[in-house]
């Protein structure tokens, strides 16, 4: 069989070696993990949690980046292009790396006759090329859950869980004690465990406990405390900083992920050290599309993926503090797995109109599904059905003054398809 040899005809083909695009289990992993003898000889980042992975990621990367270390990033989903989710040295991984990662992982899926999911190649092929070409550290980030992702295949030398609420419960259980238990089994005995949420459920102590974690959460083995108008101070187990830049990254929240960045560092310094220089100069450069996302110009037009109402939450306090907007159109569309309405109850009095369109695939909900959710919600603004969000974001130009902002929210899809448009919005 003559295998593809290029990247996109690569995507094509892994997305047919498993007939679910979500599968979950370590068994296949683990075989064909073994059958390349992927062994990471480098120090390895493992981040879950229900939200804040991904900025957890990037602040890791431009901090240990800034220290003069080579980073293998494995994050997902992607916005534009798949090279975004392997990053070596800071640069998305080239078309050719992608492919002789792919070549590598289905020589040996092949050879064990094992089929792998779309993300379990992925995932596979992102660590054989961190091998291949020797990073010095590797941070993955879970796909979804812990206990039975792809990434927890590997054996984290730091654990960071970020915050646990309730998403994907057709997957991990409709309460934040199971949940909290999925997320918390990508800890290791005798490794440190980082928690950066304040109030998690009991699960994550006792699975910590259970295994033998070194297990510190945000709020008592370590802390960040504002030090207006723009400076922080972090205080944690391997002592205290102060005097730290705010994160380039947008919104309150980015300080306490910032603070379980510098706890891991900590936690690894007998490895990686890092300089407090290291840690401005990181948080300072670090970015992260599509997570509260403001986008230069006017009219204003902000991008978040936030999808559960855990990470609204976060968006509209956010949005609290962006003042001075006459109004906000917002485009919005949603998949429809997840809580619709408790997304909307969240974020409907930051909003003064709603522009609508369903998401192409098997798990995007409906027009008449969306709009039925959003005055179930009690949204009593008005609300403009469109085709596609490419529409409804040319009909956001079109309505908004420079006065006003639009607000692109409620998954990848819609922040994916916002920044194509405003691209092609400028360029006219």
């Amino acid at each position: 069989m003559n295998l593809p040899a290029t990247l996109a005809g690569w995507l094509e083909y892994i997305e047919r070696q498993h007939p679910q695009s979500i599968a979950m289990g370590l068994d296949r992993v683990n075989v064909v993990c073994d059958a390349l003898a992927l062994k990471p000889a480098f120090p390895l980042v493992t981040v879950g949690g229900t939200n804040g992975k991904g900025s957890a990621c990037m602040m890791l990367e431009a901090i240990l980046g800034h220290a003069g270390y080579r980073v293998g990033t494995y994050t997902s989903p992607h916005l534009l292009r798949y090279n975004e989710r392997v990053r070596i040295g800071g640069r998305e991984a080239g078309d050719a790396e992608l492919v002789r990662a792919f070549a590598a992982v289905e020589q040996a899926r092949a050879a064990c006759k094992v089929p792998l999911t779309y993300f379990e190649f992925g995932t596979l092929a992102a660590v054989w090329l961190f091998c291949d070409v020797g990073v010095d550290a590797a941070i993955l980030e879970v796909g979804l859950g812990g206990r039975l992702d792809a990434v927890n295949a590997f054996d984290a030398d730091v654990a960071m869980l970020m915050s646990v609420g309730l998403d994907h419960m057709d997957y991990l259980g409709d309460t934040r004690e199971a949940i909290g238990s999925e997320k918390a089994h990508i800890f290791r005995a005798g490794r440190p465990a980082i928690c950066a949420d304040r109030e998690p459920p009991q699960t994550v102590a006792a699975h910590a406990a259970r295994v033998g974690a070194q297990l510190l959460q945000l709020g008592r083995d370590f802390d960040c405390e504002a030090l207006p108008p723009l400076q922080w101070r972090y205080r944690g187990p391997g002592g205290d900083r102060h005097g730290l830049p705010m994160p380039a990254l947008r919104g309150a929240i980015q300080m306490a992920n910032a603070s379980a960045c510098i706890a891991a560092l900590d936690a690894l310094r007998g490895r990686l050290p890092v300089t407090a220089g290291d840690i401005r100069g990181g948080l300072v450069r670090v970015e992260n599309p599509g997570r509260f996302q403001v986008l230069p110009g006017r009219p204003a037009v902000i991008l978040d993926v936030a999808h559960n109402p855990q990470a609204a939450a976060v968006l509209a306090a956010n949005l609290a503090q962006m003042t001075g907007y006459r109004e906000t159109f917002a485009v919005f569309a949603m998949l429809n797995d997840k809580d619709v309405a408790g997304v909307v109850r969240t974020l409907r009095g930051h909003v003064d109109h709603w522009l609508i369109a369903p998401l192409e695939g098997p798990r995007g909900l409906p027009m008449a599904a969306l709009e039925h959710h959003l005055r179930d919600a009690g949204v009593t603004a008005p609300v403009t059905p469109c085709t596609n969000i490419t529409e409804a974001c040319v009909r956001a130009y079109q309505m908004a003054g420079d006065g006003d902002r639009i607000l692109a929210f409620g998954s990848f899809l819609v922040v994916a398809a916002a920044l194509t448009a405003d691209r092609m919005q400028r360029k006219s």
